[in-house]
């Protein structure tokens, strides 16, 4: 109980360590809920984006939130299925059906839609079956848009129709939708007309037991909570899971590196002799490598996956400048009066160094512990940016590069690179805000600041 009223009185004194800790906690649940809703195989699955998985998303779509602050709604992607709607059978002969579908929707919108794609489930063993797509306006009117066999998982792209789009003058998807009156009219934009649409697919099918079923895609101009990119992707997966790989990365390369630091320095400055002299001058070697360029030269040659990059990082961290640093706290902890003491009775060197010396100096370790870990996640994530971060893994430096790439800035899609960016900018302004509150609690100096 005293504890905790003691840590309820430095959170009141400390106001930063309670947001600090509670944007660190939000971080945590996050991962969690990728980890638990999405596991790492379909999280790598989905952002490969192989098999036409992100066929029913639209490219480069806004988030759908952003609808909250227009007047005019953007319009969203919705499907229509032949599975939903119930159609009509008839046999027109010994080994000859048709089955008639007609799939309906209302269009609400002010805005064309981005792009209008058809995909077919097909189930034949020798003869393909025969698909005819008419289209019905939102006045009764009929045009015929296709007619041909189709195969299982074969698309019919309405909004790359060449023989359609010179029918109606313009792009499929904004004649389909469009007034006809304002088509072909330089001095008028094309309108857009609200109401009832409809898609009727005919299919004859010449076996028993064959099938045909599919959807009508209809691509807006906002996806999602987080929008798409230019394969199609929902970048919530790669939002999602680049937490958990951001925090997991930050803290497995500072433990890895601060821990082991922490530890040479003590037995070298304890032991001192040749073991100090040979510490220290690995460590003025190591600070004189050039630690990025030794990074994009394993990501060239050799491999960029993200777990050999942490074992580098790791290895070239080790023999850092903190060595020298924690050798100068040692060196005035080794000379205290109960350090003489334990030596005195016969305590062993390794019951000195990890019973007295070690804790003596962990306050001090402790805050820039947790300052290091944003250190670790904004070098993972620069890596990704040059190019350097794992192509199997969604992160969030994975997607700035995409986003780079894609010319996102260039071409108005901020929030591509606003979303990783803001988390990347939490998640550094968290832990710095933790560890500079800790720093402030632990060294005695600085508690009157």
């Amino acid at each position: 109980m005293k504890r905790l009223i003691a840590v309820a009185n430095i959170i009141r004194r400390y106001p930063s360590v309670a947001g600090s800790l509670l944007i660190i906690l939000t971080l945590v649940g996050i991962s969690l809920y990728a980890m638990v809703t999405i596991p790492l195989s379909e999280a790598i699955y989905l952002w490969r984006g192989a098999d036409q998985v992100w066929s029913d998303t639209p490219r480069n779509a806004q988030p759908a939130w952003t609808n909250l602050f227009r007047t005019t709604k953007l319009p969203e992607t919705f499907v229509v299925r032949m599975d939903d709607v119930e159609g009509t059978d008839e046999q027109l002969g010994e080994s000859m059906w048709r089955e008639t579908t007609l799939l309906t929707f209302d269009y609400p919108y002010a805005a064309f839609p981005r792009e209008l794609n058809v995909f077919f489930d097909v189930e034949f063993e020798t003869r393909e079956p025969q698909v005819t797509i008419t289209w019905i306006s939102f006045d009764g009117s009929e045009r015929r848009l296709f007619r041909g066999n189709v195969r299982d998982g074969q698309r019919y792209p309405i909004s790359q129709d060449t023989d359609l789009t010179r029918d109606l003058g313009t792009f499929p998807h904004v004649g389909l939708f469009a007034d006809p009156a304002t088509i072909g009219n330089d001095d008028v934009e094309p309108t857009v007309v609200r109401g009832e649409y409809a898609l009727r697919i005919e299919a004859l099918t010449f076996e028993e037991g064959s099938s045909v079923s599919g959807r009508l895609v209809v691509y807006g101009d906002v996806y999602g909570i987080a929008g798409t990119d230019h394969l199609r992707r929902d970048l919530a997966v790669g939002l999602l899971w680049g937490t958990p790989i951001a925090l997991l990365f930050g803290l497995a390369a500072t433990i890895g590196t601060m821990v082991l630091t922490f530890i040479i320095a003590a037995f070298a400055t304890w032991y001192g002799g040749w073991i100090d002299a040979l510490v220290q001058r690995i460590t003025e070697v190591n600070l004189m490598l050039p630690f990025l360029p030794i990074l994009i030269m394993v990501g060239t040659f050799y491999s960029r996956s993200l777990w050999l990059m942490l074992a580098v990082i790791i290895i070239l961290n080790i023999f850092s400048a903190g060595i020298k640093s924690y050798r100068a706290m040692f060196m005035q902890a080794k000379s205290l009066p109960y350090i003489e003491a334990a030596r005195a009775y016969g305590a062993s060197n390794s019951r000195i160094i990890f019973r007295y010396l070690i804790p003596k100096i962990v306050p001090v370790l402790i805050p820039n512990f947790v300052i290091g870990i944003p250190e670790f996640v904004f070098l993972e994530a620069s890596l990704s940016v040059l190019g350097l971060g794992d192509p199997t893994l969604p992160t969030w430096g994975k997607i700035l590069n995409n986003a780079y790439q894609g010319g996102a800035l260039y071409r108005g899609y901020y929030y591509w690179v606003l979303e990783p960016a803001i988390l990347l900018m939490i998640t550094g302004l968290s832990f710095s805000m933790l560890g500079f509150a800790l720093d402030r609690i632990f060294n005695p100096r600085l508690r009157g600041i």
